[in-house]
């Protein structure tokens, strides 16, 4: 379903844990990390859709989260045509995508990548909030940047300092967190 300028409408998710850190998947038989996300059916409200993808990518259900925020509008990327499939070249454009931050009110354990018949993911790790924009795919990155700062104000609360960074604009240095040259690139679209 795309709309008429070519976007497929589409729900990002960034997942955080108590300490604020944000989930981080490593797509199934690749070496690129990314964000859960995927299509808006038709019919769905992207709260719908977000819930679905989140339960059929990470395996958990809606009592495990507690929606914090969600961005005002959507937001767009454009894919590469080197990685838009031949069929689809031409009409497809890119993702016009809501995100949505949510507080993982469960635990690790409650996550789950084989919950459908087609996992998206096939590892997982909590990474500190800036680092997915340091790491993720040139042509996806203005729109992590967008989402990332947009839902940095509503990020709850924490024993830690990272918020002193969200509140006036810097980002911080990242230490332990901060993945290693020789760790897999960013991902693709399929």
């Amino acid at each position: 379903m795309l709309d008429r300028e070519g976007f497929r409408p589409n729900v990002g998710i960034i997942l955080l844990n108590q300490r604020n850190q944000v989930f981080w998947g490593k797509r199934i038989r690749t070496h690129s990390w990314q964000f859960p996300q995927g299509g808006i059916k038709h019919g769905e409200t992207p709260e719908q859709a977000m819930y679905r993808e989140l339960h059929e990518e990470v395996g958990l259900l809606p009592e495990h989260v507690r929606i914090v925020a969600r961005t005002r509008d959507w937001l767009r990327y454009e894919v590469p045509e080197h990685f838009i499939r031949r069929d689809a070249r031409g009409h497809y454009k890119g993702q016009k995508q809501i995100w949505f931050l949510l507080q993982m009110v469960g635990r690790d354990s409650d996550m789950n990548l084989r919950a459908s018949d087609h996992p998206e993911f096939d590892a997982w790790r909590w990474n500190e909030y800036w680092v997915p924009l340091e790491v993720v795919i040139d042509f996806k990155r203005d729109v992590y940047q967008m989402a990332l700062t947009e839902l940095a104000r509503f990020l709850p609360r924490s024993a830690h300092h990272h918020n002193r960074y969200l509140r006036s604009g810097l980002r911080p240095h990242h230490r332990a967190e901060t993945p290693r040259p020789d760790e897999p690139p960013p991902d693709a679209e399929p």
